[in-house]
């Protein structure tokens, strides 16, 4: 399969992000992508670094002008595209929300995120419900793909789960970047354990991973920090936890991978995994501390 990337610098202009994401989309698609990864909540500024209740007015229904923008799109260039959008389910009930739009500009499914950060400059929980719909893999003419978003890609569980359930492709959109005080040193290690433990659910799966994260400086509105530096670096790994490519740090990048969905299955020949997991003996995985 030919998967095509985005990392986009985005501002405050949502009409001109769409419009920059579309022209990416196209040319993606003359390249022979077959399907579209974009960044966690991709048509706005990452708006979490303060709690401003006017900025729920960027939340939007779905369907919705979003799901129709990105609908046409998938039609004009047949192609699947895997959007990341804030979700306006009812009054006051909002969701950080992935949702994969099918070839004929159909609504193939979403996913809501399930893991909710409450950090500085990350103030997810003050807009997001956590997700009510599981970890379920959202079928597709390229495949079953297992939708995840950001913070959930710390948590093997979720990998695992939607492995389980039958997803032959991990895919998590994502919002990440430097915090200004840490030390380069301390960046660093931030942004390799997070490409890290992903390539870590490729391997412990046996299914590649397409991580799509943004790029470039995004100002914090109320002055008090400095902003955050997101840091690139996307990246697709295959079923070993081999990096396949890796966008750079500080710019926009847009690429087509080719990824084998037939090589993990002798992948997961060579080390089943699934086959030696003592399911008998997880029930602690159920408790918040088993001590």
């Amino acid at each position: 399969m030919k998967i095509g990337i985005i990392q986009q610098r985005n501002t405050a202009d949502v009409h001109n992000n769409m419009e920059r994401l579309a022209a990416k989309i196209r040319m993606l698609a003359h390249q022979g992508a077959q399907l579209v990864v974009m960044q966690e909540l991709h048509n706005s500024l990452y708006f979490c670094q303060t709690e401003n209740v006017d900025t729920f007015n960027l939340a939007e229904p779905i369907p919705g002008d979003s799901t129709d923008f990105y609908g046409s799109l998938a039609r004009e260039t047949n192609m699947v595209i895997v959007t990341s959008l804030f979700e306006r389910r009812a009054a006051g009930l909002y969701h950080n929300t992935a949702v994969v739009i099918e070839r004929d500009g159909t609504i193939a499914g979403r996913y809501r995120k399930m893991h909710i950060p409450d950090d500085p400059a990350y103030y997810e929980k003050f807009y997001f419900t956590p997700g009510d719909l599981g970890f379920q893999p959202i079928s597709t003419s390229v495949g079953r793909l297992g939708v995840l978003v950001c913070w959930d890609q710390w948590y093997p569980e979720a990998a695992r789960l939607m492995a389980l359930r039958g997803a032959e492709l991990l895919i998590y959109p994502t919002a990440i970047g430097y915090e200004s005080s840490d030390t380069p040193d301390e960046q660093q290690r931030q942004r390799e354990a997070w490409t890290t433990v992903q390539r870590g659910h490729a391997v412990a799966n046996g299914l590649p991973v397409v991580t799509v994260n943004r790029t470039g400086l995004e100002p914090d509105p109320s002055g008090q920090t400095n902003g955050i530096r997101f840091w690139g670096s996307s990246f697709v790994a295959g079923p070993q936890g081999e990096l396949l490519y890796r966008s750079p740090e500080n710019e926009e990048d847009a690429q087509v991978v080719e990824v084998s969905l037939e090589r993990s299955e002798q992948v997961r020949r060579w080390w089943p995994f699934l086959r030696d997991r003592r399911i008998d003996q997880y029930d602690g995985i159920l408790k918040r501390f088993d001590v």
